[in-house]
């Protein structure tokens, strides 16, 4: 069954119940605040981006903080327009995060953050002038960043890795979840980490195109960001459509789509995309949403997945993971409550039993 855009946007409980844990720390009533987000007084479901945006905005002008107070200086109410006007011209990625990254520096203070370039990698470090902040924090500002360049270039930029300084939270699954990408807590420092490459894409925004993402911020920003337009896409959605046992090779894929073998490959090159990566993603998606809403054993979905071996399915769900599907279906099932939490994965539901039939999941939502 496909998931439909409305699944896909759900926003994990445990992040509105750490929202809201920065009212009550400084003993702000949470019932209004609620109300004004047009949520009931005990959130026990997940909620959609739109909900949550709207929570969001209602905490920043409770306390007047964009970045729920967990800065060293609080982001006054309009600092985000701000910051999206500081980056909008800028002419690359590379220019825009140095610019959006002084920003949050002068605005923040603390913690403060670096583009770092090495070994192929684009770091974003963090820095704290004291002990470390929580994963709400460091989550917050990834949101933010990741999310507001992301639309600038108009496309998503796949994350490689995602470090806290912070201890292992009790519902780390949903961090995991949440970015799509490796996750390690208790690390020397808080950083981001994607592909140099992406930091030479143009910025392709307009001043017309900004006020229409103001205009739904910050609901945009809370989900992945996801790049719905290109070629991409379309192959993505054809490949949602059969389990990865019956998905095509490249060049047979080519001829489905009517083109030659060395364009198709080009044409996804210049997306940031190539076929091997669209299907570990979509293959991600698959066995992260069977380990946690399936009894399948794991041979039987290392099977489904395309993987000759039990053993290589292993390897390459460590990779995407950094843990091993068993323990991740563990800690699934001890976090979540029937692991109803996989919101933010964009995971198929499929009954792959009677129809075979698959759909999946991987989105980075707009920012913007």
């Amino acid at each position: 069954m496909v998931a439909t855009n409305i699944e896909r946007r759900m926003i994990s409980t445990c992040f509105v119940d750490e929202a809201l844990d920065c009212l009550r720390q400084r003993d702000v009533p949470t019932d209004p605040v609620l109300a004004a987000a047009g949520l009931p007084p005990l959130v026990q479901e997940p909620v959609s981006a739109e909900r949550y945006g709207a929570l969001w905005l209602a905490i920043a002008a409770a306390i007047d903080d964009e970045f729920f107070g967990l800065g060293g200086r609080p982001m006054r109410l309009g600092s985000f327009t701000l910051l999206c006007r500081c980056i909008l011209h800028a002419d690359t990625l590379e220019q825009a995060l140095h610019r959006a990254l002084r920003f949050l520096r002068v605005v923040l203070d603390d913690p403060r953050g670096e583009l770092v370039v090495k070994d192929g990698l684009a770091q974003i470090v963090l820095t704290d002038a004291g002990e470390a902040r929580s994963a709400f924090a460091y989550r917050t500002f990834w949101i933010v960043l990741h999310g507001i360049t992301c639309w600038l270039v108009g496309r998503r930029i796949p994350l490689r890795l995602v470090d806290f300084r912070c201890k292992e939270p009790g519902h780390s699954a949903d961090y995991r979840l949440f970015f799509g990408a490796p996750v390690r807590f208790e690390q020397p420092v808080s950083r981001l980490a994607f592909d140099a490459t992406y930091l030479k894409l143009p910025a392709i925004r307009t001043e017309r195109a900004l006020k229409q993402f103001l205009r739904s911020s910050p609901a945009n920003i809370l989900v992945r960001y996801r790049y719905d337009a290109g070629l991409a896409t379309n192959i993505r959605k054809r490949l949602r459509q059969d389990l990865p046992t019956a998905w095509p090779n490249f060049e047979e894929l080519a001829r489905q789509m009517r083109m030659p073998a060395s364009t198709l490959r080009h044409r996804l090159h210049q997306e940031g995309e190539t076929y091997r990566t669209i299907k570990d993603e979509i293959r991600r998606g698959l066995a992260i949403d069977w380990l946690l809403h399936s009894g399948r054993s794991i041979s039987d979905i290392a099977i489904d997945l395309g993987f000759t071996e039990p053993s290589a399915f292993h390897r390459a769900f460590r990779k995407w993971t950094l843990k091993s599907p068993g323990a991740f279906r563990r800690e699934g099932s001890s976090t979540h409550d029937s692991a109803d939490a996989a919101v933010n994965a964009e995971p198929l539901h499929p009954d792959a039993t009677s129809s075979r039939k698959a759909d999946l999941r991987m989105a980075k939502s707009d920012y913007s």
